[in-house]
């Protein structure tokens, strides 16, 4: 790849949508044919948070089912996509080297791969992902997003995988639901603030912004959204796709730099 490696964060919402066809997967799967094979892909998912900065190392990373109650079906899926310590190493560089390389502890959690495997369904493209230090505020996690932007340059696709409203405790289970007005609101306030170029400001506290109370529980879910701000590096937005799903979730997709 000659250009510089767009960035994508992807709303991953309902596990199930890993074994979907509809319009939510088709756009993924859309989007990793427009920007083709990277030479790999560094991961910020919502589901691996730990005390202090690691990045998987591991040669061949296991595929984490780290969900419960689903179909059978869903908890065997595999996604054998090879990792990269040598990635795992430029990663910890970029981030000014505090950071763990884990050799074997993590892998892939559905954060990562039940997105990757509708962008790259043959599991070719190493990943390595990046934890969330949950304790650091959203513009520790932002800084990072704007260090890890120079793996663009070397080919490297910036994945931040989350929701940008995640309420589980709010969730209708109906997929005709009627979202929240709380949800609406925090979705189209961040739209707004990214397609203006202030990523200062969803850098704040979440609970302070229109809507962000209810939508932004717990930051988990929204750290990833800050990465994928960040590596941007200023370029602009593409909605690759948006809903609102299940009252409290939002799907938002984006792609920046494309």
């Amino acid at each position: 790849m000659t250009r510089r490696t767009p960035v994508v964060f992807a709303g991953h919402g309902n596990p199930m949508h890993a074994l979907s066809d509809n319009a939510y997967t088709r756009a993924l799967a859309r989007l990793g044919r427009e920007i083709g094979k990277p030479a790999a892909v560094v991961c910020v998912s919502a589901h691996w948070l730990t005390e202090g900065t690691r990045a998987t190392a591991m040669e061949k990373p296991r595929t984490i089912h780290d969900f419960y109650g689903f179909p059978a079906e869903l908890g065997s899926i595999e996604y054998p996509a090879p990792g990269s310590p040598a990635v795992a190493a430029l990663a910890r560089e970029a981030l000014g080297g505090a950071v763990e390389l884990d050799e074997g502890d993590w892998g892939l959690d559905h954060g990562a791969w039940a997105v990757l495997r509708h962008m790259y369904p043959r599991a070719d493209v190493p990943v390595v992902q990046v934890s969330l230090d949950i304790a650091r505020p959203g513009a520790h996690h932002l800084a990072l997003g704007q260090k890890l932007a120079v793996l663009r340059e070397r080919g490297i696709l910036i994945l931040g995988s989350g929701n940008v409203v995640h309420n589980l405790g709010e969730m209708v289970w109906s997929g005709r639901a009627e979202p929240h007005a709380w949800n609406a609101e925090f979705d189209a306030f961040v739209k707004a603030r990214t397609e203006a170029g202030d990523a200062a400001a969803l850098a704040g506290d979440p609970r302070t912004m229109p809507g962000g109370a209810l939508s932004v529980p717990t930051p988990d879910h929204w750290y990833p959204y800050l990465y994928a701000l960040g590596a941007a590096d200023g370029d602009p937005v593409r909605w690759e796709y948006e809903g609102l799903e299940n009252a409290s979730i939002s799907m938002r997709c984006a792609s920046f730099g494309l």
